[in-house]
C-alpha cells in the first residue's frame, strides 16, 4: 500500500497545473510532533511506501527528521519534489536520513517549455542541477512528468532523457482538473489521445531498462491485459482502496485530486479513519456506475475516481469519461 502526505502548502515555484494550488505556507499545517504521530499511525494501518510531497517538501526545515522517523517505524520514505533545492549536500543528507528515492518533476526536454509550465524562468536548469546532485550522492531518483496536450508527443522522449540521466523510473501523470489544473482543463487528453499515448507508453516499456508507470490513467491495466502484456500492478485507480492522501492541515482524502474530506488526523487516528470511513468502504466495495460498471475491467482498472467526480458533478462512483470502453463520451 502507498500513501502521500502533502507536508506543506508552501512552494518555491508556481506550476500552472498544481493540484494543491501551492504557494504560501498555511498557518494550520501539521507540526513536527503531529507529523511523527501521523507517520506512526500510517505504519500501524499497514502502509509501506510513504510519499512526502507538497508544495515543496524541502521547504519544511524538519523534513530530514520526518524522513528518519518514517524509516524508523518501518515505512519506505520517498520524496515528491521539483528538485530545485537539491543543492550542496542536500541529497546526501536526505539519503543519510533514510530517503529511498526522490521523484523529481520534469515536463519537457526543452527548458523553455518546462519553465513555462512550472511558472519560473530557470526552473529546468535548476532541476537538472538537482538531478546531477542526486546522481553524484548516490540517491536514487525517478522522473515525474505531467502530461497534457502540449507535451504528449514528447513523453517517450522524456523517458529516453530519464534513462540518459540515470533515473530508476519514469512516472507519467495524466492531468486531472484539480486546484489550478481546473484552469487548464481543456489541455487534458481526451479518449483517443489518452488511449494512443497509453499504447505508446506500453510499447516503450518493452525497449527501455527502467520502469514506466502511467498515473491517473488506470486504463493502462485494461490495455495491457487486452494485449497480453503482464503487469506487476494489481489495479489501476487505487483511491481509497490501497492509497490515500493527507493534506498539510491533516485532512484525509482518497487521492490528491478527489476533494472528499474523510476526516482529520488531529481529530481521529489515521488508522481508524482508514478502516472505518464510509467513503473508503464504498470505494472498496460498491459497484461502479455506467461504463465503468459494465465494461468487465472494473476490478482491474477502476476508472479514475477523481475524473468521475469532476465530470459528473460530484459522483465519485460514476464512470470515467475518457475511456473507449462502455458508454463513453
Amino acid at each position: 500500500m502507498i500513501i502521500s502526505w502533502n507536508t506543506t502548502q508552501q512552494c518555491n515555484i508556481n506550476c500552472i497545473h498544481c493540484y494543491r494550488d501551492a504557494g504560501a505556507k498555511q498557518a494550520d499545517e501539521l507540526s513536527t510532533a503531529e507529523g511523527k504521530k501521523l507517520l506512526s499511525e500510517i505504519a500501524k494501518a499497514g502502509f509501506k511506501i510513504m510519499i512526502l510531497s507538497g508544495g515543496e517538501p524541502l521547504l519544511r526545515p524538519d523534513i530530514y527528521e520526518l524522513i528518519a522517523h518514517a524509516a524508523s517505524v518501518g515505512l519506505r520514505p520517498v520524496l515528491g519534489t521539483n528538485g530545485i533545492l537539491f543543492t550542496e549536500d542536500v541529497p546526501a543528507r536526505l539519503k543519510a536520513a533514510g530517503l529511498m528515492c526522490a521523484g523529481i518533476s520534469l515536463d519537457s526536454c526543452d527548458a523553455d517549455r518546462h519553465d513555462n509550465f512550472r511558472g519560473v524562468r530557470g526552473a529546468w536548469q535548476q532541476t537538472m542541477a538537482g538531478i546531477k546532485a542526486c546522481r553524484e550522492a548516490g540517491l536514487p531518483f525517478q522522473i515525474h512528468t505531467t502530461v497534457t496536450t502540449w507535451n504528449e508527443q514528447e513523453v517517450t522522449a522524456i523517458t529516453d532523457l530519464a534513462v540518459e540521466l540515470g533515473a530508476v523510473a519514469h512516472h507519467i501523470f495524466f492531468l486531472v482538473p484539480a486546484g489550478r489544473g481546473k484552469d487548464i482543463e481543456a489541455t487534458t487528453l481526451k479518449t483517443s489521445q489518452y488511449e494512443e499515448l497509453l499504447n505508446r507508453i506500453i510499447d516503450k516499456q518493452a525497449v527501455v531498462p527502467i520502469e514506466i508507470k502511467p498515473t491517473c490513467a488506470p486504463q493502462f491495466m485494461r490495455i495491457a491485459k487486452e494485449r497480453g502484456i503482464p503487469m506487476r500492478y494489481t489495479r489501476g485507480c487505487l483511491a481509497g482502496t490501497s492509497y490515500c492522501v493527507i493534506l498539510p492541515n491533516g485532512d484525509v482524502q482518497p487521492c490528491p485530486y478527489l476533494p472528499l474530506k474523510i476526516g482529520n488526523v488531529r481529530e481521529k487516528s489515521f488508522d481508524v479513519l482508514w478502516s472505518d470511513s464510509e467513503v473508503f468502504n464504498k470505494l472498496r466495495h460498491e459497484p461502479l456506475k455506467g461504463g465503468c460498471g459494465s465494461c468487465g475491467f472494473d476490478s482491474l482498472c477502476g476508472g479514475c475516481r477523481a475524473r468521475a467526480y469532476y465530470y459528473s458533478d460530484g459522483d465519485y462512483l460514476a464512470e470515467e469519461p475518457w475511456c473507449n470502453r462502455g458508454n463513453r463520451k
